[in-house]
């Protein structure tokens, strides 16, 4: 499916925590060690950070694999951030949509990526796309699961909701309408990070030099990274972790 991480801390270069470590996203994109589902994450990648006194995130996109463009290592190295999502892609279906399908989704101050499936899409979301205004439906980015969960996760944001809540009912809505999807979502806004275990691995590493990791999986052995158990939502800022239960939606 996909491998997905976002840090917050003090500004750092974007590869030190994309490709300096040894077990980094960029191995990831042909090596992952915990991956369940696919093998190779190499239909696109994306990187979102955020600089000093901007909300607005900028994110650099591409549909080919992360170790075939030579821009991206260029820009990892002289980038800082205090903040970044990053995600390589292994699609669940073909299609044509290119850079459009590639993780993270932005607007506005927030960067979302989703690492799972959705099942029997497109059918089984019918009843909850047609929830949404018109307006978001037409503005998707991409035509695949993962862009249109991100549009159900965003109208709840633009409604009010805070990051975790608007995962959680998401996660909760989507788990109803296509029971045993795979929802491991994740969000940030540059403040603080979001992220849902459902159906795949999930980690989180803290202490380390003052930055929060959450990530599909550890990028080295450092015994302080710790696994999220299935069906939890977990909200991070640099400070603070707190987990909490996702209950499984009523039938």
């Amino acid at each position: 499916m996909c491998r997905h991480i976002a840090a917050l801390g003090p500004p750092a270069p974007l590869g030190e925590l994309l490709v300096a470590p040894e077990h980094g996203l960029l191995r990831q994109s042909w090596a992952p060690r915990r991956q369940r589902y696919g093998t190779v994450n190499a239909d696109g990648f994306g990187v979102g950070w955020y600089a000093d006194d901007d909300p607005v995130p900028a994110r650099y996109r591409r549909a080919g694999p992360v170790w075939g463009d030579l821009s991206f290592a260029d820009l990892v190295r002289v980038v800082r951030s205090r903040a970044v999502l990053g995600a390589v892609r292994d699609a669940t279906a073909a299609g044509a949509d290119g850079e459009a399908a590639a993780a993270p989704f932005a607007s506005g101050p927030w960067l979302f990526s989703h690492n799972g499936a959705v099942r029997g899409w497109p059918s089984s979301m019918g009843a909850l796309a047609g929830t949404l205004p018109a307006d978001d439906l037409l503005s998707l980015e991409a035509r695949n699961d993962s862009a249109l969960v991100w549009a159900l996760v965003l109208h709840r944001l633009r409604a009010g909701d805070g990051l975790g809540q608007a995962l959680a009912d998401t996660v909760r809505d989507t788990a109803a309408a296509a029971p045993d999807s795979r929802l491991n979502l994740l969000l940030t806004d540059g403040r603080a990070i979001a992220a849902t275990a459902w159906g795949d691995t999930l980690w989180y590493l803290t202490g380390s030099g003052g930055r929060t990791v959450v990530a599909s999986e550890p990028y080295d052995d450092d015994p302080r990274w710790q696994e999220v158990p299935d069906r939890t939502l977990l909200m991070a800022t640099r400070t603070d972790l707190l987990l909490t239960e996702l209950k499984e939606p009523t039938q």
